[in-house]
């Protein structure tokens, strides 16, 4: 038995006037969308409301911020033996790769250059196969949009380092850090993309007919 294809048959909550808070998780009777959730007060909705353009013009302004996030200094070093210098997170990541540091150098690529980009990847896929009401690999769009929640929280690792050595590496007139511009970028990057996770309804993976309407 197909159980993709036979989906479709099934009867849901949205078919049977029943919406789920996103709150608290009721899940209740409501005439119309926007109707209040019988516990907590919050608005429910069949649907996030312009769930896909929020969640398109996140993802947009983060691959906008994504070039500076890269190629501007994150961070500026001044010292009395090296002078002022300023570091990216591609020049850190090369450098810790020629000290001899690799195992540090890979997780700094993971977490500063993969993940960002293969999480805007996923959710523009996502997004795209939405908007065409796609029943292309549900359950497997569906897998990927948890991961992307879960790695979410994993998101501002570098951010985190850069402020802790900030506050840690404070020695007078002899050495200081200061954070710089990139670091900005890329925080912004972060938060643009947990936004676009955020805004992203899963229940648009699995289209029923009333959404052909």
């Amino acid at each position: 038995m197909n159980l993709v294809s036979s989906t479709s048959a099934v009867p849901t909550a949205r078919s049977r006037g029943l919406l789920g808070c996103e709150c608290c998780g009721l899940v209740s009777e409501a005439a119309a969308d926007a109707a209040r959730c019988p516990r907590c007060g919050f608005a429910l909705h069949q649907r996030k409301p312009q769930s896909l353009q929020r969640t398109a013009a996140y993802l947009m302004a983060a691959v906008v911020l994504y070039v500076p996030a890269n190629t501007l200094p994150i961070m500026a070093t001044a010292s009395v033996i090296a002078g002022h210098e300023s570091h990216t997170i591609l020049g850190g990541i090369l450098e810790l790769w020629h000290t001899g540091s690799w195992d540090l150098a890979l997780i700094v690529f993971i977490a500063s250059i993969a993940v960002p980009i293969l999480k805007i990847a996923a959710l523009a896929l996502l997004v795209v196969t939405a908007q065409r009401k796609s029943r292309w690999r549900q359950a497997e769009r569906a897998s990927l949009y948890r991961l992307i929640e879960t790695v979410g929280h994993w998101s501002m690792l570098d951010v985190f380092v850069v402020v802790l050595l900030v506050g840690m590496v404070r020695f007078g007139a002899f050495a200081s850090v200061e954070p710089a511009a990139g670091l900005l970028a890329f925080g912004a990057v972060v938060v643009l993309t947990m936004l676009a996770s955020a805004s992203f309804d899963p229940r648009l993976i699995w289209p029923d007919p009333a959404d052909d309407d």
